[in-house]
C-alpha cells in the first residue's frame, strides 16, 4: 500500500509508522484497513478525545462515514445540519482549520451556532483537515478535544499524514459503493454512495414539493433534521420512502 505525504526521511519514517498502526488496528478487528482505523490512530496519536470522517460533495460536507464516539457523531452531524463550522471552512480553503479553543471570540464569530452546540456536546477544541487529491475534495477528517489547547508541531504533522491516508481509503470506499463495518465503539456507516444518492434524491423531491431550487430544498432538509434532532441521512430516507413530507409552511411538516 502506498504511504502518505512523502516529505523527506523523517516524514517517510513517521508515515510508515502510522500506516503500521493503522494496519495493526484493522488486524485486531479481523478486517481490511478502513477509514475508521485512521480515525482510531488519529485519536491515540494526537491525544484527541474523538475523531470522524465525512464525505463531501459540491455542497460541502455531505454525510458522515465514520465516528469514534457519540460526541464526534454529534459534531459531524451538527455541521451538516447547520451548514456552518470548521468542516465547511476546510473544504472552502482546502487547508486545515484549527480551532484550539471554541470558547474564544474568533470561533464564536465564525461559527455562532456551531460553537454553542459543540461546547454543549462536550467539545472544547476542534481540528479539521481536508481530504483532497488534486482537484478532488473527497471529504473532511475532524478531531476534537474535551479541553482547549492547540495541536503541537509533531501532532499536526501526524494529522496531515493521517489525512492523506484517510483520503486514499475514503476514495477506495466510495468507489466500492460501501465500507466494511467496524467493531467496538467505532462506527463506520455502510453504503456511503447509497447515502449520497438518497440525500440527492430527497433534495430533488423537495424541489417539487416545496417549489424551490435545489439549494433551498437542501437547506430545508438540513433544518428539519436539526429541529427534529435526527440524522440527515435518516430524514432523507423517510422522504424518499414517502414516510415524511415537508410543506412550504414548516409548521405543517409531519
Amino acid at each position: 500500500m502506498a504511504q502518505p505525504h512523502q516529505g523527506g526521511p523523517v516524514a517517510e519514517s513517521r508515515g510508515a509508522n502510522l500506516w503500521s498502526l493503522i494496519a495493526v488496528h484493522a488486524a485486531k478487528a479481523g478486517r481490511q484497513v478502513a477509514v475508521c482505523d485512521v480515525c482510531a490512530v488519529a485519536v491515540s496519536s494526537v491525544r484527541a478525545s474523538g475523531a470522524w470522517v465525512a464525505a463531501s460533495s459540491s455542497r460541502g460536507p455531505d454525510f458522515v462515514i465514520c465516528v469514534t464516539d457519540l460526541v464526534s457523531e454529534q459534531l459531524a452531524e451538527l455541521q451538516l445540519m447547520l451548514g456552518e463550522g470548521p468542516c465547511h471552512d476546510v473544504l472552502d480553503t482546502a487547508a486545515p482549520v484549527l480551532a484550539g479553543d471554541l470558547g474564544d471570540e474568533e470561533s464564536s464569530r465564525r461559527w455562532p451556532a456551531f460553537t454553542v452546540e459543540a461546547r454543549r456536546a462536550g467539545a472544547a477544541a476542534v481540528f479539521t483537515f481536508p481530504l483532497i487529491i488534486g482537484a478532488i475534495r473527497a471529504g473532511v477528517m475532524g478531531l476534537y478535544r474535551g479541553s482547549p489547547g492547540p495541536l503541537r508541531g509533531p501532532e499536526l504533522g501526524d494529522c496531515l499524514l493521517l489525512a492523506d491516508a484517510a483520503t486514499m481509503l475514503l476514495l477506495d470506499s466510495l468507489g466500492d459503493g460501501g465500507v466494511p463495518a467496524a467493531d467496538g465503539h467505532e462506527s463506520q456507516l455502510p453504503g456511503p454512495a447509497a447515502h449520497r444518492e438518497e440525500i440527492d434524491q430527497a433534495t430533488g423531491m423537495l424541489t417539487v414539493q416545496l417549489g424551490v431550487g435545489a439549494a433551498e430544498a437542501f437547506a430545508r432538509l438540513r433544518a428539519y433534521a436539526y429541529a427534529q434532532d435526527r440524522r440527515l441521512a435518516d430524514v432523507a430516507g423517510d422522504i424518499v420512502a414517502r414516510r415524511l413530507r415537508l410543506h412550504p409552511d414548516p409548521a405543517q411538516d409531519h
